[in-house]
């Protein structure tokens, strides 16, 4: 079995590829185009107006006996969430780069993300058929900004529109395909060619040799190394991401996909060839290493949500260790409730076949369980483990929406609910003053998307306004403060004293809370429900900001002293004396408003440089690096994401519309008085 994603920056063929995969594993009888909005795995309706992919889409193959299961995951910065919950669940990953522009910025993205979670990949030069490919520039683009060792296992036969077919290094052979690319054709290497393929035959043993001894010990006695014996220390050195295998492809004229999909079986690991995943052990409060053991204790995550409008919640579920059963019990950690797994998916993008249960190492989808988030860990009350949590970015850009009639609140209310399950970027507020619902995501093209599914896919008519920034509050000065509550609710006195220390932490420290107070009778003898609702207070606090009403980041908190009776003292009073000790810590403290800096990456034509530079000047931005390739200048910089609306029309206009452009959060800083 393998369980592995498509990865790259957006257009470089993701979709398209996935599309051949699934034509020549036999699971598709007709290969989908991207173009003409009939790729099977863009299924949703925007996806195919649009000729993007917006939602991660998992399907299963079979290719030489073995188990593949896909997932083909969105190219658009605005997706990150997406991409970034799939890689949490992959073992191993194709990067597609493009023959033109090789590594683009959102590949450098999303290649950090698989760093993170240690996904190994086999990476393949797409476009090859372009003008302007040219994949010896890749690989060396790749090596260079990437910081990875490369190895050619094929190169190009012609490149542009005279690429026609690959030199296999390992074999050494050429490969050829036919018109629907569904059979292949094997030939001796051309005698013009044979000194070019000797070379980087040549390289590909010396990359080799670096991270193998046997590879070693045999290339210095000068033997022949045999094409099984390269496979095998390819495949341990991949999996310990030493070294990213490169092949080369068209995959829109059906060029190069076999190879592809070989390298996943030869190269990928199988689920228990990973580091086993680890997990914290509720009972014990230890870290522990969770084996990939069919037999063993069940242990999922569910690293998707996806709404079905007869079945309710699919939930993905990535399988770490034992089994569920469809119609059996499922312990939801994180929540401590039980419920049904009542039907076990496999998925096919949006079609599905049932299954009888879900076993370590695999991808399936449970319905019926209506608790579940994204990032919740699944397994049995006797064994409660809890699986890492996902980080996902903040989101920095915000809507109101309102409905067209007020009849219709409830069901906007309850559709909004529905689409921050499905995806942990997107958040909701009601606005205080105004009572308008405020909705928040990672950019405009994501807050579009939502908009667009709420207005069509839900049919809701809906008033929607401009985009706004979303802020943050936060302190500069350390304050104490104490704070006293008292209340006669129902005939009794509710009474609590707090005294709460607030000092600002490091910039992207985030929040934190500490109870460091010295009671009287001794900390043991107060309730733990007691402590539980100072904390709940404090973090209620974080969330509802100081003078704006933006969420606070960047504060520790410290309850220092604690006033408690045993006569007067309730939970109520102790989580309203909490929030209430925090506002007025932080009202003294000097509280600050922080904006989103965005990382914006420009690519541009040479003649059109300085224009879209002082463009990016004129919005507050800085400039920070340039780098020019053959046709193109790429550019980095940082700018508000106050002064960023709008900013496509502009650049298209200064760039006769051949300039292009990418917005990531970068980070919060102090907002400037501009």
């Amino acid at each position: 079995m393998r369980n592995i994603g498509i990865m790259a920056h957006i257009d470089a063929g993701k979709t398209t590829t996935t599309e051949r995969i699934l034509f020549y594993t036999g699971k598709s009888h007709r290969i989908g185009e991207v173009d003409d909005g009939e790729a099977i795995m863009d299924w949703m309706e925007q996806e195919q107006e649009r000729g993007i992919t917006i939602q991660s889409a998992a399907t299963t193959t079979y290719w030489k006996g073995h188990q593949i299961n896909i997932i083909d995951t969105p190219g658009h910065v605005d997706f990150t969430a997406e991409v970034e919950r799939s890689l949490r669940v992959l073992d191993g990953a194709i990067a597609i780069f493009d023959a033109v522009h090789g590594v683009e910025p959102q590949t450098e993205t999303v290649w950090r993300q698989a760093r993170r979670y240690n996904v190994p990949c086999v990476g393949y030069v797409n476009k090859m058929d372009r003008a302007g490919a040219d994949f010896f520039f890749v690989i060396e683009d790749v090596k260079n900004k990437l910081k990875i060792n490369t190895a050619a296992l094929q190169i190009p036969i012609g490149k542009e529109s005279s690429f026609e077919g690959v030199i296999d290094l390992i074999e050494m052979k050429e490969i050829r395909w036919q018109d629907s690319g569904e059979e292949m054709t094997f030939s001796p290497i051309a005698a013009q060619r044979e000194e070019t393929a000797k070379q980087w035959r040549e390289k590909l043993i010396d990359a080799l040799s670096g991270v193998s001894e046997i590879i070693t010990d045999k290339y210095l006695a000068g033997e022949e190394i045999d094409p099984a014996l390269i496979r095998s220390e390819l495949r341990k050195a991949v999996i310990k991401r030493e070294i990213l295998p490169m092949f080369a492809g068209a995959s829109r004229r059906n060029l190069g996909v076999q190879p592809v999909i070989d390298a996943i079986v030869d190269y990928l690991p199988a689920p228990d060839e990973t580091a086993p995943a680890t997990g914290l052990n509720l009972k014990k409060e230890e870290d522990i290493k969770i084996p990939c053991d069919p037999k063993g204790q069940p242990l999922g995550l569910v690293f998707k949500i996806q709404n079905d409008r007869e079945a309710g919640s699919l939930c993905y579920v990535r399988m770490y260790s034992g089994s569920f059963k469809s119609g059996t019990a499922v312990y939801n950690v994180g929540k401590k409730k039980r419920e049904r797994a009542n039907r076990i998916l496999r998925m096919h993008s949006n079609k599905s076949e049932a299954m009888d249960s879900l076993s370590a190492g695999d991808i399936g989808v449970i319905i019926g369980m209506k608790l579940a988030q994204t990032g919740d860990t699944i397994g049995s009350e006797g064994w409660p483990v809890l699986l890492e949590k996902m980080q996902f970015p903040e989101p920095v850009i915000s809507i109101s929406i309102e409905p067209k009639t007020i009849s219709d609140q409830d069901k906007l209310k309850d559709i909004l609910a529905i689409l921050s399950k499905e995806d942990p970027t997107f958040t909701i507020r009601e606005n205080d003053e105004t009572g308008q619902l405020i909705i928040s995501g990672m950019g405009e093209l994501h807050l579009d998307v939502l908009v667009t599914r709420i207005l069509k896919e839900y049919k809701l008519g809906a008033k929607v306004g401009n985009p706004q920034v979303t802020y943050r509050e936060s302190i500069s000065k350390t304050v104490e403060h104490t704070e006293n509550f008292s209340k006669i609710l129902a005939g009794k006195e509710n009474a609590a004293g707090i005294t709460l220390k607030v000092e600002p932490a490091q910039r992207g420290a985030g929040n934190k809370y500490i109870f460091a107070a010295k009671t009287q009778s001794g900390k043991s003898e107060i309730p733990a429900e007691i402590l539980e609702a100072i904390e709940n207070g404090v973090n209620g606090a974080f969330s509802s900001g100081i003078v704006m009403g933006y969420p606070c980041i960047d504060i520790t908190a410290t309850v220092t002293d604690i006033q408690y009776s045993e006569l007067t003292g309730t939970e109520f009073a102790f989580e309203a004396c909490a929030s209430m000790a925090f506002d007025e810590a932080c009202r003294q403290a000097a509280p600050i408003l922080l904006e989103p800096i965005m990382a914006v990456d420009l690519n541009s034509p040479h003649e059109f440089v300085g224009e879209v530079m002082s463009l990016v000047t004129q919005r507050g931005g800085q400039i920070q690096s340039m780098n020019a390739k053959t046709d193109i200048d790429e550019i980095k910089a940082q700018a508000p994401m106050e002064k960023m609306f709008g900013f496509m029309t502009s650049l298209r206009s200064v760039s006769q519309g051949r300039a292009s452009f990418s917005l990531e959060f970068s980070h919060f800083e102090k907002k400037s008085q501009r």
